[in-house]
């Protein structure tokens, strides 16, 4: 499972599992990034219910 970041100024690319991990980014600073990691933990439960939704099985 992973989940794409999308800001104004770049993207990243957040593994999911086994932890939240940065996979790629480009052009998000260091801050920007650290952000959308902590959002993602926090919504971790409504992230992954979603995939699942989107890719059952």
């Amino acid at each position: 499972m992973h989940v794409h970041v999308y800001h104004a100024n770049g993207e990243a690319k957040f593994w999911l599992e086994p932890t939240v991990a940065l996979a790629a980014s480009y052009g998000l600073n260091a801050s920007r990034v650290d952000d959308a990691s902590k959002l993602i933990e926090e919504h971790f439960d409504e992230i992954r219910s979603a995939w699942a939704k989107h890719f059952p099985g």
